[in-house]
């Protein structure tokens, strides 16, 4: 399965999208990978915003749960699947070529790409689209506040690597992140630094809402790794819990 859903309230328009927690990778993708498994475990320790799936559980309450069981290295579910896909140019379109440091991943192969996005991208979009339709129809509205994380230090596939790097960057799309979902976000962590579009812009929208579906508001929450985590891969410390209440807090608020 590519996809997890944890439902939440009925009356719930939140979803907590998670989309790069898992190591996971299918038999198919690993095949096509070059690297050795040392290499390939640095490009899961990483590229995986590890623990992120814990981080929503603990903090979902009222909120519906959408989680990639598998690794972003099989497909990267919110990449385009085609050339608006800015990340291209880096190899790390909807199926990474490249990985963190632009080291070669995969041999280019358009076939496999396409069969990738037939088995995992695709469905995971309809799912999601399926979801977000979901709750329109039952609350009216549907707020997705999609959970990342980044690394304190830049990656060298980073195309903004030189800009600020808060402990909570909020990537927000003008059409889908409204002032007061801003506010929200700023006042739930306030214990934070925080900025807006920087190191990362931007939020996930399905694209059958993205840029004319007004009641379709989306928030990118990414969390600085060192403010929760041993990097690059390791286990969460102290600091996970005021995570957790922060991004809590913020589910609430968009309740309210």
């Amino acid at each position: 399965m590519t996809f997890q859903i944890a439902p939440g309230d009925p009356a719930s328009p939140v979803i907590l999208h998670v989309p790069h927690a898992s190591r996971e990778l299918t038999p198919g993708a690993r095949a096509g990978i070059l690297l050795d498994d040392a290499a390939l475990t640095a490009e899961l320790d990483n590229l995986t915003d590890a623990h992120t799936d814990l981080i929503a559980a603990r903090a979902a309450g009222r909120a519906w749960v959408f989680t990639n069981t598998l690794s972003r290295l099989v497909v990267d579910p919110e990449r385009f699947p085609d050339d608006r896909e800015e990340m291209r140019a880096v190899g790390m379109g909807a199926v990474y070529t490249h990985g963190h440091a632009r080291r070669r991943l995969r041999a280019d192969d358009p076939a496999r790409d396409a069969q990738l996005i037939r088995d995992h991208f695709t469905p995971y979009a309809a799912a999601m689209t399926g979801l977000v339709a979901d709750r329109l129809s039952a609350t009216g509205r549907a707020v997705v506040l999609d959970v990342h994380s980044y690394p304190t230090v830049p990656l060298p596939y980073e195309l903004h690597g030189d800009t600020p790097r808060p402990q909570i960057c909020l990537g927000a799309d003008p059409a889908h992140a409204p002032a007061s979902l801003l506010g929200a976000a700023r006042s739930a962590f306030a214990a934070f630094s925080v900025d807006v579009n920087t190191p990362f812009s931007g939020a996930y929208v399905p694209l059958d809402f993205y840029g004319h579906t007004a009641a379709v508001t989306a928030l990118m929450v990414e969390i600085r790794r060192d403010t929760y985590m041993t990097e690059p891969g390791g286990d969460p410390h102290d600091g996970l819990d005021a995570v957790v209440e922060g991004l809590a807090a913020l589910v609430e608020a968009v309740h309210a």
